[in-house]
């Protein structure tokens, strides 16, 4: 579920605008007040001008004379000459087409405004009541505007709570990034509105700082937007895309994703399947290019999790998610097996990028739906196993059963969790199927 936020739109217009360079234009609230004729003499442009509702009445407490307002994902700009908390008179610098619920952004204006709104808070309950897997919070500025949404989300559905994503559009959001990876459960890299608030050369910047810190905090990471943006047009991406679509993986994305490409464009089915392609060469060369060659030649290769909350628990899984990749690459395994109760030890594993697929076994079907959005995993259902001779029976049900993996070949297995006497869970251990 996407909670919308408070997204700042155009409202509804009774034509397209075209707006030229250098015209005049009104911006009113869309709700609540008369159109532009009625307090032109309130300032000195006394020329007729188009006007532009706006739906969001909290923005005009915001905007003052200089301001930079941007229009339809900075595709128009206008910057705002006289402003009274009312009405705001901008001059078009640069021009197009307008057309009705286009977006609104104000680089560099902070907006004194919740990410949480109370729309949000009756969809969220919406969504809960239906049983949704993730929620994803729009607008995040600070880890202040995680915590609201958790806090509601505790109040809502104490027991199956949803895996928390945080978008992050606005430049704020980067000050407060470990917080906001502490509460969350990721983080998208949300580049069409973070784009709009930031200079276009310091969004890649952002977007492989965002990553890194995620994959650190051991944190799901979506990176979205504008990826394959020519396709909703076109039949074929650009040459660009595809690199930046590659880039992303081998930035160390956990996913990628498609919006207006899928939601309104012309070619859905093309766009979902040339990314598909994308990312299957991409990750057939991320051991060489990917971040993972980079963390080989670090102080310490492999995953490293940043020092927060659980940071003991942390630091041993992550020991043990590098053992278990080291091992599956000198022993030439087919695949990690990881037993998880919540999907934390399979989520660390994934950031260990190994060279075999991870498959994670859990008794919980919610984690089970979790997990599918992690790099590298294929979650399964088994029953809960209490010791060492139950996991590896299940193991090895569920591989036959899939015909994946057959006797013979050997599997590294960790645990997420208690067996037996193992407490806390430090476990990896080398299996061979069929013995």
């Amino acid at each position: 579920q996407d909670l919308q936020g408070p997204k700042i739109r155009v409202g509804v217009l009774d034509a397209p605008l075209n707006l030229t360079i250098g015209q005049t234009v009104e911006l009113y609230p869309q709700r609540g007040a008369s159109r532009i004729t009625h307090h032109a003499s309130r300032f000195t442009h006394h020329a007729p001008r188009a006007s532009i509702p706006v739906d969001f009445p909290e923005l005009f407490r915001h905007v003052e004379s200089g301001d930079r307002i941007l229009l339809d994902d900075g595709r128009l700009e206008l910057t705002a000459l006289e402003a009274d908390g009312k009405i705001i008179v901008a001059e078009v610098k640069t021009g197009g087409e307008l057309l009705s619920h286009k977006g609104i952004n104000l680089p560099g204006v902070r907006l004194d405004i919740p990410s949480f709104t109370e729309k949000d808070a009756d969809d969220l309950s919406f969504g809960l009541s239906l049983g949704v897997d993730a929620v994803a919070v729009s607008f995040v500025r600070s880890a202040q505007d995680v915590s609201r949404v958790r806090q509601a989300i505790d109040k809502l559905a104490p027991q199956n709570p949803p895996f928390l994503v945080a978008k992050l559009e606005r430049p704020e959001a980067l000050d407060d990034l470990e917080k906001i990876l502490e509460l969350a459960d990721g983080v998208m890299v949300a580049r069409g509105d973070l784009g709009v608030e930031m200079a276009p050369e310091e969004v890649p910047i952002a977007q492989k700082r965002i990553i890194q810190a995620a994959n650190r905090a051991g944190k799901l990471v979506i990176t979205a937007t504008q990826m394959l943006e020519s396709m909703i047009h076109n039949p074929l991406p650009t040459r660009a895309e595809a690199s930046d679509v590659a880039n992303a993986i081998f930035d160390g994305s956990d996913a990628v994703m498609l919006s207006a490409e899928t939601a309104v464009g012309e070619y859905p089915l093309e766009s979902v399947a040339i990314m598909d392609r994308i990312i299957r060469q991409a990750e057939a060369g991320i051991n060489e290019w990917g971040h993972v060659q980079r963390m080989e030649v670090s102080r310490r290769a492999g995953v490293a999790l940043s020092l927060s909350k659980g940071a003991a628990q942390n630091e041993d899984a992550a020991a043990i998610a590098n053992a278990a990749r080291e091992l599956a690459h000198d022993r030439d395994v087919a695949a990690i097996a990881v037993f998880t109760r919540g999907g934390r030890t399979a989520a660390i594993m994934a950031k260990a990028r190994p060279c075999v697929p991870i498959l994670a076994f859990t008794p919980e079907m919610q984690t089970y739906r979790r997990l599918a959005m992690f790099w590298g995993v294929i979650p399964q259902i088994v029953p809960f196993a209490d010791t060492l001779e139950e996991m590896l029976a299940h193991v090895e049900t569920a591989l036959r059963a899939s015909g994946s993996l057959q006797p013979g070949q050997q599997v590294v297995l960790i645990s997420g969790f208690p067996v037996g006497a193992m407490r806390p869970p430090n476990m990896a251990l080398l299996h061979t199927l069929g013995r």
